[in-house]
């Protein structure tokens, strides 16, 4: 009676091993638990207006916004003048189109509107959109390290890798979708292939710095 009770047991509990529920999810992969993500944002600056012109130091702030824009601007750049009939400040947004386009901007990524403001010589604006990483703050994330039996990753699992990934990211538009390929270099692929079919070597040569001499390259 003994053994027949033991027996049963362990059938018993290896039933239990291989017994699954429709209500356990199934495991997460961390890189889909948390995924990389962008958010919109906003570059701008305001211009306040004078009569003589754009002044030095706004020369230099547009064309540290242009360099800005190079590096992660989205869109257009847009210039804003204060709505009114004041023609000093309609002058300077013109002004500032001028002066994106000489600091690089292309003439056809401007557009010059206008803004309510509550005074006519408010400033004129110019900035354009952006993006930026979204990098989760994995402090706050649930943690369980309690034990479980399971296979299943521990809450928080992933979080700093995809955190550190869209710090280091440097154009957060790669995210949301690839770059354009640059063309191919046909003129060395008709070398290579040239070599190829004559039987020679289709490798560039080796640079004489690494050549036997690795070993003595910190001297």
């Amino acid at each position: 009676m003994r053994a027949l009770i033991l027996a049963c047991s362990a059938a018993a509990l290896l039933g239990a091993c291989t017994t699954t529920t429709t209500d356990t999810p199934p495991p997460i992969n961390p890189l889909a638990r948390y995924s990389l993500q962008v958010e919109p944002g906003l570059d701008r600056i305001a211009l306040a207006v004078h009569d003589d012109g754009l002044s030095a130091t706004q020369h230099a702030a547009l064309r540290a916004l242009v360099a800005r824009y190079r590096n992660g601007g989205v869109g257009m750049v847009r210039v804003e003048a204060p709505s009114g009939d004041d023609p000093v400040a309609t002058r300077q947004s013109w002004d500032v189109r001028n002066a994106l386009m000489e600091a690089g901007v292309p003439g056809d990524r401007v557009v010059v509107a206008s803004y309510a403001a509550p005074d006519g010589r408010a400033p004129v604006l110019a900035g354009f959109d952006t993006v930026q990483a979204v990098v989760t703050d994995c402090s706050r994330e649930r943690r369980a390290m309690d034990n479980r039996f399971s296979n299943q990753g521990s809450l928080g699992l992933g979080c700093a890798i995809t955190a550190n990934m869209a710090a280091q990211i440097a154009d957060p538009r790669d995210i949301g979708a690839p770059r354009t390929m640059s063309p191919a270099d046909s003129g060395r692929a008709a070398v290579v292939f040239d070599n190829y079919r004559k039987g020679q070597n289709t490798a560039a040569a080796q640079e004489q710095l690494v050549d036997g001499r690795i070993s003595r390259a910190v001297e």
